[in-house]
């Protein structure tokens, strides 16, 4: 299915990719993770209804109604700028107006990543590069902190991973990869093309 027929099944708009560049180095340009690359991972990675998914940097909320499609999962976009905030709701509005779901299952806030306060629930944790990997040691420090007061399992879900991120987990005492699914097709001839899955070390 093409990125533009997806759009269309969800009703929402999550297809343009931001122009130019954020005025800090440490947060990056927007750009949706593609549907195609999607679709490959969840071949071969289980998420469960009960699981609690935070997308950190979630731009317009593609990934976060993907997953509510398909799997009917709680997920929780984080978005820092206004304009994508604003797409945001916009997008619940008109997939809420499709799925007649009446619940909170899907939701948006709107705050710096680091600045999310973790829910004792949230167990997923998902990274399409969007930030430095100054931020990116903030925010795994506030799960550890969450993780700590509340023991749960979790996971954290790199795509199209900076160096620094991986080696930053490697390093970590407390992960461990724990899955690796590199991309085919279109994604096949670019070695970052793929998902890195870690996991607490206990």
């Amino acid at each position: 299915m093409k990125e533009h027929d997806y759009d269309k099944l969800l009703n929402i708009k999550t297809g343009d990719r931001q122009i130019g560049f954020h005025r800090s180095f440490h947060y990056h340009r927007y750009e949706p993770t593609p549907y195609a690359a999607l679709e490959e991972l969840f071949q071969h990675y289980e998420l469960k209804r009960r699981d609690r998914v935070v997308d950190f940097g979630c731009g317009k909320g593609r990934l976060n109604f993907f997953l509510h499609h398909h799997f009917q999962t709680t997920v929780v976009g984080v978005e820092m700028n206004d304009e994508f905030y604003g797409d945001c709701m916009k997008n619940l509005s008109t997939y809420r107006e499709k799925t007649k779901i009446k619940n909170n299952s899907i939701s948006f806030c709107h705050c710096l990543a680091e600045d999310y306060d973790i829910h004792p629930e949230d167990n997923r944790f998902y990274f399409f590069n969007p930030f430095s990997v100054q931020i990116f040691m903030k925010v795994i420090n506030n799960i550890l902190f969450s993780v700590e007061a509340f023991p749960r399992d979790i996971e954290i879900l790199l795509y199209y991973s900076s160096d620094d991120y991986v080696h930053y987990l490697e390093e970590h005492p407390l992960f461990e990869l724990l899955k690796e699914v590199s991309l085919t097709g279109q994604f096949e001839q670019n070695a970052y093309e793929r998902f890195l899955v870690y996991g607490l070390m206990y």
